[in-house]
């Protein structure tokens, strides 16, 4: 098998023929030894027909089903595990990656990359969630222990040797990007411009922002130690101003007057205390899920795939 064409979907009834077609005659460009697998994350419309329906006439496309919705991550892995490709490319079902640009990875690949990851220089899509993404890209790349290329998605072309490694890690809490960078190897970006979504609703804040927080908290302690920072100066700022009011009591018998600076006080060192608890449940939350050893997903069905 020359190349896999892993697509996870949630939801993507209108969008899953326009791309089948179009991602189609790119595959048969690169090569007539292809696969397409389809990774149905507890739809609920009526996408997985029509995967079986593309099935029956084309046994190149392959399809896994989850027993209900595990994420976009889990779907990624769970398509990267059952690929045969020497190549494997990852790309979403609304047509915002467009599968053309492939065929120019494919080329960048025959360069001597083993990883062809998509860069966005531009987005279709409404100014806030533009915004939302800019600060994002920047923020994590600030802060991660590991420097990642920002605007670089999910969307590239993969060596199977990277695709080994991606799914041997053993992590629950993945985050495709932050792996593919971490891995090494010859890695470059290839610009294009992301589309509009073709039809549907795209995926909703509450998505996005689980997926930034896992890129955040699994690629860098720093949200840790800005607790810790924040701790100390609170800590001796308390020191300074106990010790003010020792001062001022004890050799000018000075009370301080008026409790409005003091509740602001012990407000602000509140909220503090907690933002600081709320960081550190966040890593013991993702620890905790490690722990358990849990699968990633369950698998329904499959079909065109051999276990």
């Amino acid at each position: 098998m020359e190349i896999s064409a892993v697509i996870p979907f949630f939801n993507e009834e209108e969008n899953l023929m326009p791309l089948y077609k179009r991602l189609k005659k790119v595959l048969n460009k690169i090569s007539p030894y292809h696969e397409m697998i389809f990774i149905n994350d507890g739809s609920e419309d009526k996408s997985e027909i029509v995967i079986k329906k593309i099935n029956k006439n084309d046994n190149k496309v392959k399809l896994i089903s989850f027993s209900r919705n595990f994420g976009h991550m889990a779907a990624i892995h769970a398509g990267l595990a059952n690929s045969k490709g020497k190549w494997v490319t990852v790309l979403d079902a609304d047509l915002q990656d467009p599968p053309e640009v492939i065929l120019k990875m494919f080329k960048k690949a025959q360069e001597g990359f083993e990883v062809v990851y998509g860069i966005k220089t531009k987005r279709k899509e409404d100014i806030f969630r533009r915004i939302l993404f800019k600060v994002y890209y920047i923020l994590l790349n600030s802060i991660s222990y590991y420097k990642m290329p920002l605007d670089s998605g999910t969307f590239s072309l993969l060596n199977r040797k990277v695709v080994d490694i991606l799914t041997e890690m053993p992590e629950r809490n993945k985050y495709f990007s932050g792996l593919r960078a971490w891995t090494g190897f010859r890695q470059t970006g290839l610009l294009y411009e992301r589309d509009k979504r073709y039809k549907g609703k795209p995926a909703s804040l509450r998505r996005l922002f689980n997926l930034a927080f896992d890129g955040l908290l699994s690629f860098s302690y720093i949200p840790l130690r800005i607790s810790s920072f924040l701790g100390m100066i609170f800590a001796a700022l308390a020191f300074i101003f106990i010790l003010i009011i020792f001062i001022l009591r004890l050799f000018f018998q000075i009370g301080i007057i008026g409790w409005a600076s003091t509740i602001s006080t012990v407000l602000l060192i509140g909220g503090v205390q907690l933002i600081t608890l709320g960081i550190i449940g966040e890593y013991l939350a993702r620890i905790y899920e490690e722990v358990k050893k849990r699968p990633e997903y369950i698998i329904k069905e499959k079909i065109g795939i051999k276990n």
